[in-house]
């Protein structure tokens, strides 16, 4: 006696029939269709055995329902784009959808590489440096008036030169003496130290940290021995080629200040004539 071959939804023989195998498992055409056919995104009907079935996104379609949204041009073997779930032919999303070029004002089409700046796009060949018109791909680049240009070519063209290093500046910088500098290159002529931002001087056209400044040529106070800079106005006492500071300027025995006053000297000594009548 022959073995039974039945269906495995509804268990009618497939003996003379067709059926499918699915994980093993035989089914009639009609039990396969009801259990695992995709119903079609346009017509809504079962997209038979026989059928092609085209899939995109869980979404399903027969082959000659697969149409562009917007034409009605077949899609398959096509390439596609999609707008809400709606299938639409690569001309009539671009002409819908597709950013234009702001350089030649043509669509960029999905899919291929566009850059983008301030609300504008362009083509990834057509955004190029306006000086060696080289495209900037993913260098830097700097916006002047309505034109871009890579970094090499605007320092070239529009970056002020260090007067010490020779190098453009790009960021920041010193103007000392109507000449433009860096800030590190900017430095005491002695101990090298960053000048922006402090209070400086200069001699003989160098300049000069106020430290530096004073033990190099400030003169010494008689009475503390430290540099008297003169500077930002401060005053000084000056007396036989010796100078005070007006805090130091005072009596040797009695301290009193002799700013305004008069005074006598005894050898290295400063005296108010007080203290000169009892000596």
């Amino acid at each position: 006696m022959a073995e039974r071959y039945d269906c495995t939804e509804c268990k009618k023989t497939l003996y003379g029939q067709k059926y499918i195998l699915k994980v093993e498992n035989p089914y009639c055409v009609e039990c396969y269709e009801d259990l695992f056919s995709s119903s079609c995104e346009v017509c809504q009907k079962l997209i038979g055995c026989t059928s092609k079935d085209l899939s995109y996104k869980d979404q399903h379609w027969h082959g000659d329902c697969f149409v562009c949204i917007k034409c009605s041009r077949s899609l398959v073997d096509r390439p596609f784009a999609s707008k809400d779930e709606n299938p639409m032919c690569i001309e009539c999303y671009s002409n819908e959808y597709s950013s234009k070029c702001h350089e030649c004002l043509k669509t960029i089409m999905p899919g291929s590489k566009k850059m983008e700046h301030k609300g504008n796009s362009w083509h990834e060949n057509c955004f190029t440096c306006n000086r060696c018109q080289q495209p900037m791909g993913t260098r830097s680049f700097i916006q002047k008036e309505a034109n871009h240009y890579c970094l090499p070519c605007y320092e070239k063209q529009f970056a002020m030169q260090c007067v010490h290093c020779k190098k453009p500046i790009t960021t920041g910088g010193v103007n000392y003496r109507d000449q433009p500098w860096h800030k590190e290159c900017f430095v005491c002529i002695s101990c090298k130290q960053q000048l922006a931002g402090q209070r400086f001087t200069s001699r003989d056209d160098f300049a000069y940290c106020l430290d530096c400044f004073c033990n190099l040529f400030a003169k010494k106070c008689a009475y503390c021995t430290t540099p008297i800079s003169g500077l930002g106005g401060s005053k000084y006492i000056s007396f036989e080629q010796r100078q005070w500071h007006n805090d130091c300027f005072n009596c040797k025995r009695c301290c009193v200040s002799l700013v305004g006053r008069g005074f006598q000297t005894s050898k290295d000594d400063i005296l108010c004539p007080d203290c000169v009548k009892d000596f």
